[in-house]
Formats: structure tokens, sequence, C-alpha cells
């Protein structure tokens, strides 16, 4: 583990607000792992059961918070208390049909919420950097057949999307503002992106309104699944894809910031672009049994399609995708089985057995994360990079 991501996070101070949440629960699993501190601040867990009791995720923290984003005299407290040196961002409101019944919290949590980050963030001279996550929902979604570019417009038409584009640009302006990249090593030592990922599945997410927990939910009582909008095309990714490059990021930026800011895309290949149905038909396939149905209800307007296009993330990061869609279905379904019907699992080292494996598959792929690519040189007393990006 300590060779992954060029060894960045070994002792390092990390801060994840949004732990107690599935993909932050996960991102702190493999950070542990990785030999970093790891410390959480977040809402209470949003679901019962949830991917944080499961593993007993508080006991496995160096420090463990419960708080609102919202709250910043309390967030800036947890950042000068315990001065991290790398921060991810995660905590959000972040469900499309909650936002149109509470759309002023979901403002308040994505917008403001992120304001606050970035301005702890401002105010604590231990961060060296810091990835804020939004997502693919954030452009201005014109349903063409083109994958969305970091450059696009952002924008949204429902409160979910348009919080998580409002969010990209108050990140844009914190940037530019009070962490140029210019000036990183004079002014400032921060460097801060924004990642944009697909829609995530895997183990340990219950959330309502979620095509997979949905799945979940009606296969494991034996009912059929009811889904809204079958032929809907989304963007699919199993949890460690996007995780592999938040992560990767994160160290390129702490080593060399200001070549690796911005807006990142950490999407899923084109093979791995689905529908709705046959989504729904592969996870049916991988459960063992069970059938689905199309819901007659007219629900909130959703997108019918999106696409992003990652070749700025694989040809500066030299970051790609390591499963296919069958890859993440399969450990997707694997999980949630073994949760609900094998008395003796232990839910921890299930998870962190599809970490193992994920990562020696991207080892096979001989992706760059994989490797320890620094090298130290003495006379300067720094560290070098080899093979990534601009570096040649």
């Amino acid at each position: 583990m300590n060779e992954l991501f060029s060894s960045v996070y070994h002792g390092k101070r990390v801060l994840v607000t949004g732990h107690t949440g599935f993909v932050g629960g996960w991102l702190c699993l493999w950070l542990k792992e990785l030999g970093a501190k790891v410390a959480g601040y977040s809402l209470a867990p949003p679901t019962k059961p949830c991917l944080y009791e499961s593993v007993n995720l508080a006991e496995k923290l160096d420090r463990h918070t419960l708080g609102d984003i919202r709250d910043f005299e309390q967030l800036i407290a947890i950042f000068q208390e315990y001065r991290p040196q790398i921060v991810f961002h995660l905590a959000a409101q972040p469900l499309v049909k909650r936002s149109y019944k509470e759309p002023k919290y979901t403002y308040e949590t994505n917008v403001i919420g992120t304001a606050n980050v970035l301005e702890a963030v401002r105010n604590t001279t231990s961060v060296k950097a810091c990835v804020i996550v939004t997502s693919d929902k954030c452009y201005e979604n014109k349903e063409w057949f083109f994958g969305y570019r970091e450059i696009d417009p952002i924008g949204g038409d429902d409160p979910y999307s348009s919080s998580k584009g409002c969010a990209e640009l108050v990140t844009m302006a914190y940037a530019k503002s009070f962490f140029n990249s210019n000036e990183r090593g004079k002014s400032h030592g921060v460097a801060v992106s924004s990642v944009r990922a697909g829609n995530i599945i895997g183990g340990g997410d219950w959330a309502q309104d979620r095509l997979i927990p949905d799945c979940v939910r009606a296969l494991s009582r034996n009912r059929k699944v009811l889904i809204r909008n079958p032929q809907a095309i989304r963007p699919w990714q199993f949890v460690l894809e996007p995780l592999s490059g938040y992560l990767w990021l994160g160290a390129v930026m702490y080593q060399h910031g200001e070549k690796y800011t911005g807006a990142w895309n950490l999407g899923p290949s084109d093979s791995t672009t689905l529908t709705v149905g046959e989504v729904v038909r592969l996870f049916i396939e991988q459960w063992g049994y069970g059938d689905y149905e199309i819901s007659k209800m007219v629900g909130q307007r959703e997108v019918n399609f999106l696409k992003l296009d990652t070749s700025k993330a694989d040809s500066l990061l030299k970051w790609k995708p390591v499963y296919s869609i069958f890859d993440a279905i399969r450990e997707t379904a694997e999980w949630y089985r073994k949760f609900y019907f094998v008395d003796s699992v232990n839910i921890l080292d299930l998870t962190l057995s599809q970490i193992d494996r994920y990562i020696e598959e991207a080892k096979k792929q001989c992706l760059l994360w994989t490797k320890d690519i620094y090298q130290s040189d003495s006379k300067a007393g720094m560290f070098s990079m080899r093979h990534i990006g601009q570096e040649g």
C-alpha cells in the first residue's frame, strides 16, 4: 500500500468532510490503508444501515467529529486544531429528488458549505492540497452525444445540479483570488482543484432514489425493482474508480500543485455508459434472481443523457478507469449479497478485499498511481516527478 500514490499519504494528516457517507467512508478506509492519519467531519450517517456503521469507521479514524458543514465556527475550529495537510471535501446534499423538496437546504449545504471549507483552508497554513468533489451534473446539460469537457459551461436545471455548478464557481473564484497557482510558494502554499465523477456505485450505499440501492432494497425483499426512466443514459462507475483519481490528484497537487490545479473529470470509459434498464438487468443477473417493472408515476424531470470526457485526466494525470461496467456491477452485487445473506461475513474485511482486488487489477494495467514515481534529489532536498503530464 505504501507505494501507491507515490507514498504521499503515509503519515500525512488528511481531513475528509462527508466521511459518514457512502463514498466518504470508502475514501477514509483507503486512506487508513495508505498509512494516513485521517480526521472526519460530517453529519450523522444519512441512512440505516450504512457503510460507516457496518465497518465501525469511527473507531478507525484518528479524529471523528459530527458537525454541519454550514457551521463555519465548528468547521474552522476542527481545521485549526487538527491542522490537516490534505483536504477532501465530499460533504453535500447529494440527491436530486431531495433538492426539489429542500432547495434552500441544498444550496446552503452545497454552495455555502463549499465556501466554508475553502475559507477554512485559506485560514489554515498547514493545508497544501484541497480537492473539492462536485458532480458530473454541474454542467449545463444539452443532452448531446459528446462528453462534457472541463471547459464546457456549467449550469443545472434542477436545484441539485445548479448547486453543484455554483460550488464549481465558488471553487474557481477562491482558486483565482486566494490560491492562484502562479503564487503558490510565494503568497500562499495551497493547491485547489475540483473533481467531477459519474454515477458512483458500490457496496454500502442505501440512499433513497438511487438506482442500485433501490435494486438492493427490492431484491433483498423478493420484490420487483421499480425503475422510473429505463432509457436514461448515465456514466456508471465503481466507487474505487473516482477515489483512485481523487487520491492521485491529491498526491500530485501536494508535490506539484501549481501544475495540477483546476477542474478534472474522472468518469468512466465509453463502454460503461449504459441505460438505466441495462444496468438493472445486469445487476439482477449478478444478484442471481429477480425482476423489474417500469414505474408509471410521473416524477421530477431528469436528464436523459449524460457523458463525461476524461481526456484531460488521461493526458495529464495518466489516470484511467480500471473496471468495466460488468466488473463494477459484479463487485457491487457481491458486497450486498454477502451483507444480506452471509451471516459470518466481516464487512470491513469484505470492503478491504475489494480495495485490494482493485489495486491488483490496476497494477496489472500498469497505471501510474500504482508506482512510486518520485525519486529523491539529495542535492536539492526535493522530490522530482517523472513520466507524468507536462513533466514528460
